[in-house]
């Protein structure tokens, strides 16, 4: 089974560290929410408490194959400033093992060099951030083992991208049908 990782930090964006988690639990993934904040509640930028099934000091990320992180100001700006969280990032890199992050927590990626070379997007107004990459302005762009998506717009689309890349297109796409996303984007075109 796959392991995700997904770190959290007092501000983050409710809908985009809670979706990915539904998400890919729904698939069968194994998803740890990490708290970088030494306590196990951690607060969103909304003010709802939420708690994390680990403490940073507590988790072993040795064996992810995949490390989160959701947007949301100032939780972004939590995690960029967090060593242990750019520590693991780096590590998760140099193995070549994936990373995602939405809206403004690309800008962890690039602030560690991580996108120097590779396409990449952001919550629109975040592009300075993204040191060293093209920036597409897509709802989600992957780019070998790094996945970046724009925006709480983004996160059923890019959550499900996630997803697929554990459990296959179909498996995936069951649950997109389950969810009512394949209706919701019917009805959108």
């Amino acid at each position: 089974m796959a392991k995700v990782y997904q770190f959290m930090a007092d501000g983050f964006e409710d809908i985009e560290a809670l979706a990915p988690v539904d998400i890919l639990r729904r698939g069968g993934v194994e998803v740890n929410m990490v708290s970088v904040t030494g306590r196990r509640i951690v607060e969103s930028a909304h003010g709802v408490g939420v708690q994390a099934d680990w403490l940073l000091e507590e988790a072993r990320l040795d064996d992810a194959d995949l490390l989160l992180l959701p947007g949301g100001m100032p939780g972004a700006a939590h995690l960029n400033e967090h060593a242990g969280v750019r520590e693991a990032l780096l590590r998760q890199a140099h193995e070549g093992k994936r990373i995602a992050a939405i809206c403004a927590a690309p800008m962890v990626l690039g602030s560690l060099g991580l996108l120097k070379g590779r396409r990449a997007t952001c919550y629109p107004g975040f592009e300075s951030y993204l040191d060293g990459a093209e920036y597409t302005a897509e709802l989600v762009t992957v780019d070998r083992n790094i996945v970046t998506a724009e925006g709480p717009a983004a996160v059923l689309p890019y959550a499900y991208r996630l997803l697929a890349l554990f459990v296959g297109e179909e498996k995936t796409r069951e649950i997109e049908d389950g969810m009512r996303f394949t209706h919701l984007m019917e009805g959108c075109r």
